[in-house]
């Protein structure tokens, strides 16, 4: 094959894993059950008569699962394949691939096809339920069709993305902020087009640029039919336009793939011409003293006094040292960029007045300024959580943690010399939030009380996305599974809870008359939450966390949609999130538990 032997390993080794199978099978059932949801709560609200009233329900439904399915791709996506690429680097089984006689293509085109192909299995498993949608009316087949090549082309340009970040950067870390702030940053800028804040750029643009627009074109029965100046829908635009960026990147990454690697962080340094070497036997008469005249003279630039150190050596080297590179700078930069967007959208929303006024749930269900801030915390959570796991994975794979583990250091001081470190080193996705938030109070957009319950909610979810990163780091001994774990189970928590809202949104109601249907949805994500933090390393504790998380999550999310319960959300965020922090951090306080990876089953492989 043209992909070379990369792809035809994974292509016959893929489906000899379990995990190749479960992944389809729980993808295809979690958006069925969405759509059983949303009939469950559409039969108690009114009666289905004719085929009108199935072919709304139709279209309802199909603007909730195919939406789902583009962000669950592309995050699958990006991951997957930053996360095949850093795991050659951390086993240092990339430099073997670059002496072998495989091409540039070959690497780099074979290592981003083959962490796709469990990509678009996921979307060809997905595409006979859309066309079941399509069955009950309100959607054509040629919808169906668009809606899955703007999920395949986005997926592509986004594991693209993630391919060449991947074989830029040499930490891990790195590879995964750098890839989310992009596609963060990319979605920002979308948005901001369409509100017509960008001079030069028409907003009709938009939705050319944007999978989530353009993908929402095609979810909408009736379309704008405004035509674009290259004379093709904008759906079709984006797919054109996604498939010229995937190939642009991925011939700069072919291009550039022996200047990039192997690193200048890996590659052998020669010695230093001024260092002192033995040419003789027997030194010259006044060598020696000359020697250490010249030693003495160059001492106060050659020669540093060591550090004082502190007593936690992990907190210390985690605030003091470079421990994650030096690249984090630019890291920082893209994030600030993001936080100016988000500031300049607040100043806009208080400008016009829209901040200030005070949403009932008959105008709109989430606030101006949430549908702001809520991405934005969402990003910053990412980020703490993909430092917080790698700050593990890292040590693990530098054969670091053996010598750790033989030291006099304490489970107590490993703990929290990692957690305090994560939260120093992210402190700008601390803060900059914070900071969000003191400025809406200040102009009047939120009261003092609501003020300080999101700023206790926010140090809440910081802690406990930091603290997750941690115990998936410590109870998986393979990377790249303890990194998919971490960041997938706080992007589908996340996503869930999007989702649910989103329903809520079609289909609202009380409490009592939502919880019977979504108790399906609370009842598996649940499992999925043990499966990730418990089955590893179960406890009481993590299982009763794990499947009173959903249900807790949800009962605020109600409270929030019901209005003046502010109190009432704050309380069960804190209870439910400090818990489940809790419950991970006991067991690692006690004694050191951390899988070292010296064995391995067939799925890990």
């Amino acid at each position: 094959m043209m992909f070379g032997p990369i792809l035809i390993r994974e292509w016959l080794v893929a489906p000899r894993r379990a995990r190749f199978y479960v992944q389809r099978v729980v993808f295809v059932l979690a958006l069925f059950s969405l759509v059983c949801t949303a009939w469950a709560l559409m039969a108690g609200i009114q009666q289905v008569r004719n085929i009108g009233d199935l072919s709304r329900f139709g279209a309802l439904v199909f603007q909730i699962v195919v939406p789902l399915e583009l962000i669950v791709t592309m995050f699958l996506a990006a991951i997957t394949a930053a996360g095949s690429i850093s795991h050659e680097k951390d086993k240092r089984t990339l430099i073997l691939l670059l002496l072998t006689r495989l091409t540039n293509f070959q690497i780099v085109i074979g290592k981003l096809a083959a962490s796709l192909v469990t990509i678009f299995w996921l979307i060809l498993a997905a595409l006979p339920l859309l066309l079941l949608i399509a069955l009950m009316g309100g959607v054509t087949d040629a919808q169906v069709g668009m809606a899955t090549a703007v999920i395949v082309v986005a997926s592509w340009w986004c594991g693209a993305l993630a391919n060449m970040v991947a074989f830029w950067r040499e930490k891990t870390f790195q590879t995964l902020a750098i890839t989310v702030l992009t596609i963060a940053g990319w979605l920002v800028a979308c948005e901001a087009i369409a509100a017509d804040t960008i001079p030069g750029i028409e907003a009709g643009w938009a939705t050319v640029l944007s999978p989530i627009r353009a993908l929402w074109s095609v979810c909408m029965p009736i379309t704008s039919t405004a035509a674009l100046p290259i004379g093709l829908s904008p759906a079709l635009a984006h797919c054109v336009l996604g498939a010229a960026v995937a190939v642009l990147l991925s011939g700069i990454t072919v291009a550039r793939l022996r200047v990039w690697n192997p690193s200048r962080e890996i590659r052998p340094k020669a010695p230093d011409q001024d260092e002192d070497y033995a040419l003789a036997s027997e030194p010259l008469p006044g060598a020696v003293e000359a020697a250490e005249a010249n030693r003495e003279q160059s001492r106060g630039w050659k020669v540093r006094a060591p550090r004082k150190m502190w007593n936690n050596p992990v907190l210390w080297r985690e605030v003091r040292t470079w421990a994650y590179g030096r690249k984090l700078l630019f890291i920082h930069l893209i994030y600030l960029a993001l936080f100016a967007a988000a500031m300049v959208a607040i100043y806009w929303s208080v400008s016009t007045g829209v901040a200030l006024e005070r949403s009932r749930l008959a105008d709109e269900l989430i606030p101006v300024t949430a549908r702001i801030l809520a991405p934005f915390f969402v990003v910053s959570l990412v980020i703490i959580n993909a430092l917080a796991v790698n700050s593990i994975t890292n040590e693990r794979d530098g054969q670091a943690l053996d010598l750790l583990l033989a030291t006099q250091l304490t489970p107590p001081q490993f703990l929290f010399g990692k957690l305090l470190g994560v939260l120093y080193v992210t402190k700008e996705m601390v803060l900059l939030p914070i900071v969000l938030c003191i400025y809406l109070w200040w102009q009047g957009g939120v009261s003092g009380e609501n003020l300080a319950f999101v700023i206790g909610g926010l140090v809440v979810m910081d802690i406990f996305a930091a603290m997750l990163g941690i115990h998936c780091g410590m109870i998986y001994s393979q990377s790249r599974h303890a990194i998919g774990t971490s960041l997938g189970t706080l992007f589908f928590l996340f996503l869930g809870i999007a989702t649910c809202m989103m329903i809520m949104m079609s289909f609202r109601g009380s409490f009592a008359r939502q919880l019977p249907p979504f108790l399906a949805i609370i009842l598996g994500g649940g499992t999925g939450l043990y499966v990730a933090m418990g089955s590893r390393n179960p406890s009481p504790a993590i299982a009763l966390s794990a499947f009173g998380l959903p249900f807790l999550t949800f009962f605020a999310i109600t409270s929030f949609i019901l209005r003046n319960q502010e109190l009432t959300v704050f309380s069960v965020v804190v209870v439910a999130y400090g818990f489940a922090t809790l419950a991970m951090m006991i067991p690692a306080l006690s004694e050191f538990d951390i899988a070292m990876g010296k064995s391995r089953s067939v799925d890990e492989d």
